[in-house]
């Protein structure tokens, strides 16, 4: 078990908004001498006789200077964000004038913040378990009303309630496996096996869930990359301008215009989607560039998530693009057959051969026809549906990593149910399990994985 507070009792200072000239700068201060220290910068009144969660405006000076006016904010510890005192200056927003700020707080004791140290003072404090803190800086990176939602379902401790409620019932059944232990002589039995058995079950159903929540979560929090994929002059340049409502790729009659692929960003239902405009694939060319290209579209086919196919239905063979359709299968990719230059077939028997075909969305791209059904496919080949954000919904892969070893030891323990194994080996699993949840909620880690988790914060968080 980390000591948690070992080499925390400094006073800290970081700017809380981002850099750069604005209307105002928030800069943040926690420690054992946060009050001290502005105390002796701020000349109107004596804040350490002022009660917490109070604000006072006057004016802060170095060594008899003036530096601002600005708005002093109190937090007395144990009711603040990190568990400590804490003070929050907002001064104007000149750069110069935060340095200035900053520079007359460290020549007073303070010391510059590292990235995420005021939310890791947090969580050594027992303010949030690690849960919640890595919540905070998913909430600080969210760009959609969906991943806004979920990590502050997980901040208000939404996922950290579904890991306390099964750690103390594992530990209940195990602190009686244990005392059976110490009365090994009697032949007594104080755990029920059939309610233990019961919890197990409720257990590995729950964690069953969130370890299938993570796919939704994956996507939520890192969005969806869309390759679009075809031929040369199919119409995929013109696909990505009419989805993004404007001209970002070049579109010519000339086949091969794209010869690198362009990324943009697509919001469907609170989803990102990073739509790549590939060059048009073909089996002969002498360009050189243009094979470069197409190379690239290949290695984005295999990176992306999802393959929109678009092709020119005036072009296409229907035994052509089944043979497409084998060669995504065989490489388990998912994917989206776009027919474009619907609005310029001869007729209906046109594409006869291609409406038994599955997938298939007649568009034209030219004219923002079918695009809606573009979009509404896209939305459902990866989310199937629109995401419940009240509902605990896994992001972080270091917390799906370790479910699955909670998922493992609950199948051992029920295993060894099954197989009436004696209570000493029974309680070995029943720790291995316990051992795992408390690491994904930080009762039981390392500094070395604190200082990563907390490394990837901005500064004054």
């Amino acid at each position: 078990m980390v000591n948690k507070l070992s080499g925390w009792d400094d006073t800290i200072i970081a700017l809380a908004t981002p850099p750069g000239i604005g209307a105002i700068g928030v800069i943040r201060l926690s420690g054992l001498n946060a009050f001290n220290i502005i105390n002796e910068l701020f000349s109107s009144k004596d804040l350490t006789a002022q009660p917490t969660h109070t604000i006072h405006v006057g004016l802060l000076k170095n060594e008899g200077e003036n530096i601002d006016e600005v708005v002093v904010s109190l937090f007395k510890g144990p009711r603040s964000y990190t568990g400590e005192d804490v003070i929050e200056i907002s001064c104007h927003g000149s750069p110069y004038v935060q340095q200035q700020v900053v520079q007359a707080c460290i020549k007073k004791g303070a010391r510059i913040a590292k990235p995420g140290e005021f939310t890791q003072r947090a969580f050594l404090k027992g303010k949030l378990d690690l849960t919640q803190a890595e919540a905070v800086a998913d909430l600080i990176a969210s760009n959609t009303e969906a991943s806004q939602k979920t990590a502050l379902n997980n901040i208000r401790g939404g996922f950290s309630q579904v890991l306390k409620s099964l750690r103390e019932q594992l530990i209940g059944f195990s602190a009686l496996i244990e005392l059976e232990l110490d009365f090994s002589q009697e032949d007594v039995e104080f755990a029920d096996r059939s309610k233990f058995y019961e919890l197990i079950e409720s257990a590995s159903i729950t964690t069953q869930q969130l370890l299938q929540s993570f796919q939704l979560g994956n996507v939520i929090k890192n969005g969806v990359s869309v390759a679009i994929i075809g031929k040369p002059n199919a119409g995929k340049s013109t696909l990505l301008n009419t989805l993004l409502n404007e001209d970002r790729a070049i579109v010519s009659e000339i086949a091969g215009t794209t010869r690198d692929t362009i990324e943009e960003i697509l919001n469907i239902k609170g989803i990102l989607f990073r739509l790549i405009d590939t060059a048009g694939i073909r089996e002969h060319s002498t360009d050189v560039i243009e094979l470069v290209g197409i190379e690239k579209s290949m290695e984005k086919m295999k990176a992306a998530d999802v393959v929109l196919y678009i092709f020119d239905v005036n072009e296409m063979s229907g035994s052509e693009l089944e043979i497409i359709k084998t060669e995504f299968k065989k490489a388990n990719k998912k994917y989206i057959l776009a027919a474009n230059k619907a609005d310029v077939m001869p007729g209906p028997s046109a594409n006869d051969e291609f409406n038994a075909s599955e997938n298939i969305i007649f568009i034209s791209a030219k004219n923002k026809e079918g695009i809606d059904e573009i979009k509404d496919a896209l939305f459902s080949s990866t989310v199937n549906k629109q995401p419940a954000t009240e509902s605990v919904v896994i992001t972080n892969a270091r917390h799906f990593e370790s479910l699955q070893q909670v998922m493992q030891s609950l199948q051992d323990i029920k295993a060894g149910l099954d197989h009436a194994i004696p209570g000493d080996l029974l309680a070995l699993d029943i720790r291995r399990c316990l051992y795992y949840i408390s690491e994904i909620t930080g009762d039981i880690s390392n500094e070395d994985m604190l200082e990563f988790i907390f490394s990837k914060f901005c500064i004054g968080k």
